[in-house]
């Protein structure tokens, strides 16, 4: 059987989805001991940052030489929007209805970005987008009515907070993707151009609203965050690095990105069982988002990977 990308590509997308599958369950942990989104957020960003900037030191030659204006430009906004406002809708979707159920509903992003990068990129569309739309949407409302996630329970529209953190990383994605294929900057400037800017909207933001109490929640919520941050540096960069991949389409990477959800469930199950509840409707959810954000962006190669296997 054929596969859709060459396996070094599979293997860089599918190390995100176990990591961003564990990061949300000890997040979760954190954000129920003291911390908030924002703090999350800033903490991240700051721990993965001077990760990207210590090895940039270390591993480039001459750190962001020969990178053009327009690529410079793609990134930071990249980062500004995609990363900064994204990850704050993340943490705080993940305070309200559960790492498990905010996890799943992320993976709605492909759904956003293969329409982002039809639109703007010129990628192809697959036949089956259709019937992936109706899955990952049907997957969405068995989520909504599954009784399961914080246990202090939540309402169907607090799925928006999630739901917008999508949108929000899949423009952020095909944006990134944009950049890549301009040729000028390797992954791992590209990814460290996008956390510096996050960074620094993150920072520009507290700066104009005053928000100091960032500063003043539990000491081991920092830890935990900044745990998260040094994952999330490893999850990026591998994604960064399909997506510079000349076979690392947007639609073979995202699906494979948007697991994550899957190892999430069983990380929930194992280390968050007094805080959220992982029911039936809840796997049966998160399998139909995974499945039609794999069949919005992974097209006829899906299906004929399916055909194979059962030939």
């Amino acid at each position: 059987m054929a596969l859709s990308a060459p396996l070094d590509v599979i293997a860089l997308s599918l190390l995100p989805a176990v990591l961003w599958g564990f990061t949300p369950v000890i997040e979760k942990r954190a954000l129920s001991d003291g911390g908030t989104p924002l703090q999350a957020s800033l903490v991240v960003v700051l721990a993965d940052s001077t990760i990207y900037l210590a090895a940039i030191a270390l591993l480039e030659p001459t750190p962001f030489g020969g990178i053009s204006i327009e690529t410079l430009a793609v990134f930071a906004l990249a980062g500004a929007t995609g990363t900064a406002l994204g990850r704050i809708a993340i943490f705080a979707g993940n305070q309200r209805v559960g790492a498990s159920i905010s996890s799943a509903v992320l993976s709605a992003r492909p759904l956003f970005a293969t329409a982002l990068a039809v639109g703007f990129i010129g990628e192809p569309l697959s036949a089956p987008t259709a019937v992936g739309i109706a899955v990952l949407v049907v997957g969405l409302g068995v989520l909504a009515v599954a009784k399961g996630g914080d246990l202090d329970g939540w309402q169907p529209r607090d799925l928006l907070v999630p739901l917008a953190a999508a949108a929000a990383f899949a423009v952020g994605n095909v944006a990134r993707r944009y950049g890549l294929q301009l040729g000028d900057a390797s992954a791992l400037e590209a990814v460290a151009i996008n956390e510096i800017s996050a960074l620094v909207a993150l920072a520009a933001f507290l700066a104009a609203t005053g928000r100091r109490d960032v500063l003043q929640k539990p000491p081991r919520t920092y830890i935990v965050f900044a745990a998260s941050g040094t994952i999330t540096a490893v999850a990026l960069l591998s994604m960064f690095t399909a997506l510079a991949a000349p076979e690392g389409r947007i639609a073979v990477v995202d699906p494979l990105v948007a697991t994550a959800p899957l190892f999430t469930i069983v990380f929930s199950a194992i280390w968050l069982r007094d805080l959220e509840r992982v029911t039936k409707g809840v796997v049966a959810g998160v399998l139909l988002v995974v499945l039609g954000a794999a069949l919005v962006t992974g097209g006829p190669a899906l299906l004929d990977a399916v055909v194979a296997a059962g030939a």
